[in-house]
């Protein structure tokens, strides 16, 4: 578990508002598995999602997603794995790959977590905001994202990676303001989600099921 524990300059938690951020979350809760909901709870509803608020700047490193307190689905992600690790909970990045309006093409990625709990195991988790028509919830081993496979063309990806995709990242280091972002969202088709690691060699794509 120790690559999903580890501080990067994009997942940061050594930050020093990082820590003192997941100490004051973590006070009170005495188990793994209560820490990682009441962090994923803060992170869902207490940091914006750019597009839904139209919030600038496009945020990506973990400490900036805090201080700006607004990042898209992917940067809401990097924090919730910075504030997990920072309480010694191990968390990786998931993905998956849904359309953007709904209607079929354009798609584009979708960024989430999964936290490793020691009663249930890796637990997908989704803290990219809540809103009319998303309820993600924290209510294992349950699982209850924030949106559903609709289209043929969508994927659902079970793996669970240490760091978050360079195309990720890349992405949001190239823009600066929301809307621009927005025209511009990373995606990665199916035929080549192995290359990243998202499905092993010979492995079934697992579908489940829509937005982002």
């Amino acid at each position: 578990m120790e690559e999903y524990l580890q501080s990067s300059a994009i997942i940061d938690w050594q930050h020093s508002a990082i820590l003192e951020l997941a100490e004051k979350i973590a006070s009170g809760y005495h188990t793994p598995e209560a820490i990682a909901k009441a962090c994923f709870e803060w992170v869902r509803d207490e940091i914006y999602h750019s597009c839904d608020y139209q919030m600038n700047p496009v945020t990506y490193r973990a400490s900036d997603v805090l201080q700006y307190k607004t990042g898209y689905c992917y940067a809401k992600s990097h924090l919730l794995a910075a504030l997990l690790r920072a309480n010694g909970i191990p968390a990786g990045f998931c993905y998956q790959r849904l359309s953007i309006d709904d209607q079929g093409a354009p798609y584009s990625l979708h960024g989430f977590n999964a936290v490793y709990l020691p009663q249930v195991g890796w637990y997908r988790i989704d803290p990219r905001g809540n809103r009319e028509g998303v309820d993600a919830q924290f209510i294992p081993p349950q699982e209850k994202l924030a949106f559903q496979i609709q289209f043929p063309e969508e994927a659902d990806w079970k793996s669970v990676l240490s760091e978050p995709l360079s195309i990720v990242v890349e992405a949001l280091q190239a823009h600066s303001t929301w809307d621009e972002m927005l025209q511009n969202l990373p995606d990665i088709s199916s035929e080549s989600a192995t290359s990243y690691g998202l499905v092993a060699e010979g492995a079934e794509l697992v579908q489940l099921g829509g937005n982002k």
